[in-house]
């Protein structure tokens, strides 16, 4: 099917529509959040059932800018992509392109050099300790990647593929972070409440004082009670779209 095609089969498909407008949503709010960096990184969402075909940013768009119908409709297994007039972002199409062709089960993908994320991807020692609420949430959730070889393009794609297995959150050393959620509201929540995590982590470090650091029990305890949490982080999306909708609702466009 030619580009043009998957384009009026998206705008025909409601499920879509809804996608379009959650992800340029999150775009947004990531911007506000002051999680991005310039042009640069990248969120993509699945929409075929073998994870495949996915949304994502157009190359060089600020996400403070980013509108519903702007988002490009790609094909993980199309080696023309880079071909195309609107041809994304070469480490995008790498990165995204390798994920959602290995890892069909990751629908979402979130990937930021947001601050403290990538203060923590920096360390020897990347692991976060359960010292709060928000930190004992990603408890045994998180997979990390020590082994990065440059900017995310072909063997280093591949390569970071292989690093997710079932974890949400994997830490990029030396890079970033990459955010896997089943939803784009899951998956916005996710890095939220991650980078506030590590937020709260660096901080505690930087007072030099020992961290009151809960047993794995609890730590586990919570995090599981987090995962029970009845439909939050949908009702997260929805405030933050309530909000763009009285002062942005362009991005809807």
């Amino acid at each position: 099917m030619s580009v043009v095609g998957w384009e009026e089969k998206l705008h025909a498909n409601l499920d879509y529509e809804e996608a379009r407008v959650d992800l340029a949503c999150a775009f947004r709010w990531t911007a506000r959040l002051n999680m991005h960096e310039g042009i640069a990184n990248h969120f993509s969402y699945a929409v075929s059932d073998d994870g495949a075909r996915f949304l994502m940013n157009p190359n060089g768009r600020h996400f403070s800018r980013i509108r519903a119908s702007e988002l490009l409709l790609i094909d993980a297994n199309d080696p023309e992509t880079m071909d195309r007039p609107d041809a994304p972002d070469p480490t995008a199409w790498g990165l995204h392109g390798a994920i959602h062709r290995e890892v069909p089960q990751a629908r979402c993908l979130m990937h930021v050099h947001s601050h403290y994320a990538t203060v923590l991807a920096s360390l020897e020692d990347s692991s976060l300790p359960p010292i709060d609420q928000n930190t004992m949430r990603f408890f045994g959730r998180i997979a990390i990647d020590d082994g990065f070889d440059g900017m995310g393009l072909g063997d280093e794609a591949e390569r970071v593929a292989t690093q997710i297995g079932d974890k949400p959150i994997l830490i990029m050393g030396n890079h970033g972070v990459m955010v896997v959620g089943k939803t784009i509201a899951q998956a916005f929540d996710e890095l939220f409440y991650f980078e506030r995590a590590c937020q709260t982590y660096i901080t505690a470090l930087m007072t030099g004082r020992p961290l009151r650091v809960a047993s794995d029990d609890v730590a586990r305890k919570t995090a599981q009670q987090w995962l029970d949490y009845p439909q939050f982080a949908d009702m997260h999306l929805k405030e933050l779209k309530a909000i763009l909708d009285d002062e942005e609702p362009e991005y809807r466009a």
